[in-house]
């Protein structure tokens, strides 16, 4: 993601982030600059995507697409990359204590026409990260977002901005004609131990056209190939990590 709203210029073609950004307080800084030359130099560094760990929040919201199950009690978010999956409760308060997990504790409300989820307790793992420039977080990581369904020319100007800023989407999973409404999430981040204020960003999601692929991040030590009379698919030399893809069919809503 960009953070472009605050005035962060992060190139996200070479995973460089900006650390003179004056939000980023020093010790994060420090980070995100170390991530930045890892990258110049060419070399590459671990995230939650390439090991195979769960993304968390927002990191997560780097996914191409998202599909979305809503239920009375409880809303499901299911991601593109890896199956990840949240789970949101309605019309709940978190609990007095809260036991960190990968995706934090999420409870969500309805103002009008407006979903509104409050996420805290998100756990650190070994990769946690904010984004793709290996911005940390803390315990005090706090996450609301705002999803609501806009119609095309509110929702232009976010998705110029996507296209400029932010990861392409492949374009033959979508209708470049399509004028309905589209799905838009604004969210803001806090964390006192990394920003010394808040940020908020936006993502703007369109219907997805095509049948939505299995994306299966493969942890791989032994080279597995196919074989007459074995099925399972060849994921690549021993030691890499490949995206092995089959086909899925489903009926929920999906957004790209």
């Amino acid at each position: 993601m960009n953070l472009s709203r605050r005035g962060i210029t992060s190139d996200n073609r070479q995973l460089v982030g900006d650390y003179k950004n004056p939000i980023l307080k020093p010790e994060a800084a420090e980070i995100v600059k170390k991530h930045g030359e890892m990258s110049l130099a060419g070399i590459g560094y671990p995230t939650p995507r390439n090991q195979c760990w769960p993304g968390g929040i927002p990191f997560v919201f780097t996914t191409t697409a998202i599909e979305v199950l809503q239920q009375p009690g409880e809303i499901t978010f299911l991601y593109y990359e890896d199956h990840e999956v949240r789970h949101v409760r309605m019309n709940q308060p978190h609990p007095a204590k809260v036991t960190p997990s990968w995706y934090g504790d999420s409870v969500g409300h309805f103002e009008g026409d407006t979903l509104v989820i409050d996420t805290v307790g998100i756990r650190i793992g070994p990769y946690a990260m904010l984004d793709w420039y290996g911005t940390p977080h803390t315990p005090a990581l706090h996450v609301v977002e705002r999803y609501r369904l806009v119609d095309y020319e509110r929702a232009k100007e976010g998705l110029e901005r996507d296209a400029k800023e932010n990861f392409q989407v492949q374009q033959n999973t979508i209708d470049p004609s399509y004028k309905g409404k589209h799905l838009q999430l604004e969210f803001t981040v806090e964390d006192k131990g990394v920003f010394v204020m808040p940020w908020s960003a936006t993502m703007t999601y369109r219907p997805q056209v095509t049948e939505w692929e299995e994306s299966i991040c493969a942890e791989n030590p032994n080279k597995i190939r196919h074989r007459k009379g074995r099925g399972g698919p060849d994921c690549g030399q021993a030691g890499f990590l490949k995206l092995c893809l089959a086909p899925r069919h489903d009926r929920m809503r999906r957004f790209t």
